[in-house]
């Protein structure tokens, strides 16, 4: 006789499958398990951030139904934004010139279809992650070789998340793409992401500061509509970095440091870009995997506090841009409907 299943038991996989998106979880780990294998086999760091590329991917053609060619349309266009940003690095008014127009065209493209945001949205986030993540901390020629390891090896990433496509497109039919209707105001917003994302981008080649991804990723993900909208999407990665930082700090003090550990986490952190229904219990354990990676790498010294305040310079940023955008568009209205004098 089967035993009765407890309320407790009911409750706690109710929960999971309200939070946990099953299905793309388990596509996500496909196309990103096997980087970390390959950077158990080849020892060679770089390789684990063509998991990010992987889900960059992967987000965007399970959200619209891609079918393979779009992908690799996508793909390219991640290849050239790095490639942009990468070598424009060293200029650093180029750059930051650079990962505004990036940040712009991300948006932009929702002129002709609400849903080009996801896809501008994935093709920016990995572009500037990688352009100063392969730049971190190394030398010039250390740099260059990194860039030249994922763009070699990013095709494995393409080729599995096509290979996903092409499963479901069989499994499931051949569902239409589609990028749903334009979208009313496109300009506002493409500008106050341009407009936060160039002011990030300056401030860190400015002062310098370390893992400065984060802030310009922080300034263009809090741009989402109004100040209202955007105001809301701060406080919930506000929240999230506040708890999940310090709560893998801690975890990573406690663990010992660890190379396994360190891919892991890694791993997880990738994971939480496409897994969770949730965006707060996304972010927050995001901020919780990388905090953890740090430590496991040895690294995990003002962490804590680099995430944290990075979230809120990015975020106060992407806030001021949208209160500057939405003041001066008023003004012009008022303007523009005033009978001559």
């Amino acid at each position: 006789m089967n035993s009765p299943i407890s309320p407790s038991a009911t409750n706690l996989r109710d929960l999971l499958s309200r939070e946990i998106k099953t299905a793309e979880l388990l596509r996500a780990l496909i196309v990103a398990g096997p980087m970390v294998a390959a950077y158990f086999i080849a020892r060679e760091t770089a390789l684990l951030n063509l998991g990010l590329v992987a889900v960059s991917l992967l987000i965007p053609a399970l959200r619209q139904h891609f079918p393979p060619k779009v992908i690799v349309w996508h793909y390219l266009a991640i290849l050239v934004t790095f490639a942009a940003l990468f070598l424009a690095a060293p200029i650093k008014p180029l750059f930051a010139v650079l990962t505004a127009l990036a940040g712009f065209l991300a948006v932009a493209g929702t002129r002709y279809g609400e849903h080009f945001r996801t896809l501008g949205n994935w093709v920016f986030i990995p572009a500037v992650y990688l352009a100063c993540e392969v730049r971190e901390g190394v030398s010039t020629a250390e740099a260059l070789r990194h860039a030249g390891v994922i763009v070699a090896s990013s095709p494995i990433a393409l080729a599995l998340v096509c290979a996903i496509r092409i499963y479901d497109q069989r499994r499931q039919g051949d569902a239409a793409t589609s990028f749903g209707p334009p979208a009313a105001e496109w300009f506002l917003p493409a500008l106050a992401t341009a407009m936060a994302v160039f002011a990030a981008a300056a401030l860190v080649e400015i002062l310098n500061l370390a893992q400065g991804q984060w802030v310009m990723w922080s300034a263009a993900s809090v741009v989402v509509g109004d100040l209202s909208t955007s105001t809301d999407k701060l406080k919930q990665r506000t929240i999230g970095a506040f708890v999940g930082v310090p709560l893998g700090f801690l975890a990573g003090i406690v663990l010992p440091q660890s190379r396994v550990g360190y891919a892991l986490a890694v791993l997880a952190a990738t994971l939480t870009l496409i897994s969770f229904s949730r965006y707060i219990l996304g972010f927050g354990l995001r901020c919780f995997f990388i905090a953890l990676a740090a430590s496991f790498a040895g690294g995990a010294s003002g962490i804590a506090e680099e995430r944290i305040v990075n979230v809120l310079i990015g975020g106060s940023f992407g806030l001021i841009a949208v209160a500057l955008t939405e003041i001066v568009w008023l003004r012009i209205m008022r303007k523009a409907r005033s009978p001559p004098g």
